[in-house]
């Protein structure tokens, strides 16, 4: 029961993170990325970012789909992605924020 879920958090959690990675490559941008220096900090190239990215989907796939056997109807199951989506959404939007201005508090 255990592992099934904790596959489809960290599953979640890595398709959440092939988002930034993979479309920040294909617009051509540079985008941190744990290769860079300093890692997590320092940008890397569009084409690193692809890489990245799709090597995070293809992970998130196979924890998600091979190894939890995920089943949109089971709402465990569907919960442990969504905070595994959510968690990576918060932390990268923290993260990120502090080199693109998005930390900056709302004025309006």
């Amino acid at each position: 029961m255990a592992i099934p879920l904790l596959s489809c958090f960290f599953g979640g959690a890595l398709l959440g993170n092939a988002v930034p990675h993979f479309v920040s490559g294909v617009m051509g941008r540079p985008f941190q990325t744990p290769f860079a220096k300093p890692p997590g900090q320092g940008l890397s190239s569009s084409t690193v970012n692809v890489l990245w990215g799709f090597f995070n989907l293809v992970m998130g796939y196979l924890l998600v789909c091979r190894v939890a056997a995920f089943d949109g109807k089971d709402m465990g199951e569907v919960i442990a992605l969504g905070l595994g989506v959510l968690a990576i959404a918060l932390f990268a939007a923290r993260h990120f924020g502090r080199f693109h201005g998005g930390n900056t508090p709302d004025r309006s």
